[in-house]
């Protein structure tokens, strides 16, 4: 089995859930980036709007602001995927612009009337997440009578729709959206049978990390620095279920976790 690739989180926001405002300037948000790369990771995801439960919009204007310097630091001191996470088609072009190569859109190219348009102009690689509702009301109470069938059917569809606009097949992502209008109960069930959304025939991004399913088993772990433990567990189990990318912000940890599964998995011939 192929390790799924890694991808470091560089939020440059100031209310994200595990880690917003911790990098206050562009230059700090670069040496992030290259420190993540430094401990493993294979693409970088940067994102200048938290998606948190709860969390406000940022207007275009300023989430640009945030993302753009850092992009084109990156994209200077580095020659790696980089993707940037924002739901608005104008940010996703202006980062573009200034090096990124993947859109990972929260909204699965549903926010703005020309997301599909923007995505097919753009040629970049997407990703599809689900979500139910949006950001300040997600996690009201969400309700599925089968919450894997319901967001892998969600989520081809809306594959449909973006290669219906121009976006290419071999370009395409899908991400189950854990906690983004989901319970706990939710999240484990899609991570359990994450296998079903790679049977889409679509590259499966996967993202656990550090977040409130964990405490829900450890009550203990209020704060999302310690959840390390259960990040592991949840990504290892998404490797093994058919994940092609983990979004984490422990990268060096995820790294190891997912080469020594690696090794077990090929000593007992699977």
């Amino acid at each position: 089995m192929a390790r799924p690739r890694v991808m470091g989180i560089v939020n440059v926001t100031p209310d994200s859930f595990s880690d917003g405002g911790r990098l206050r300037s562009a230059e700090a948000a670069v040496v992030h980036g290259l420190r993540l790369v430094a401990q493993g990771a294979d693409l970088l995801d940067v994102g200048g709007e938290s998606t948190r439960p709860g969390a406000e919009p940022v207007d275009a204007a300023e989430e640009i602001a945030r993302v753009v310097p850092v992009v084109e630091g990156l994209r200077i001191r580095w020659g790696g995927p980089i993707s940037i996470d924002t739901m608005k088609p104008d940010v996703a072009r202006a980062a573009v612009a200034a090096g990124a190569t993947m859109w990972n859109d929260v909204t699965a190219l549903g926010h703005a009337p020309d997301s599909l348009a923007t995505a097919a102009e753009l040629g970049c690689e997407v990703v599809l997440m689900h979500m139910k509702g949006e950001p300040r009301t997600m996690q009201a109470a969400p309700h599925y009578d089968d919450v894997v069938a319901e967001v892998k059917d969600w989520l081809a569809a809306r594959a449909e729709a973006a290669m219906a606009a121009g976006v290419a097949r071999e370009s395409l992502w899908l991400d189950p959206g854990l906690g983004f209008g989901k319970t706990a109960r939710h999240n484990l069930a899609l991570t359990a049978r994450l296998d079903r959304l790679a049977e889409t025939g679509f590259p499966v991004l996967y993202g656990a990390s550090r977040k409130r399913t964990i405490q829900s088993i450890d009550p203990t772990a209020t704060d999302p620095a310690d959840r390390l433990g259960g990040s592991l567990a949840l990504g290892l189990e998404a490797a093994r279920n058919g994940a092609a990318i983990v979004r984490v912000h422990d990268v060096r940890e995820t790294v190891q976790a997912l080469a020594v599964q690696a090794a077990v998995l090929a000593e007992s011939g699977r």
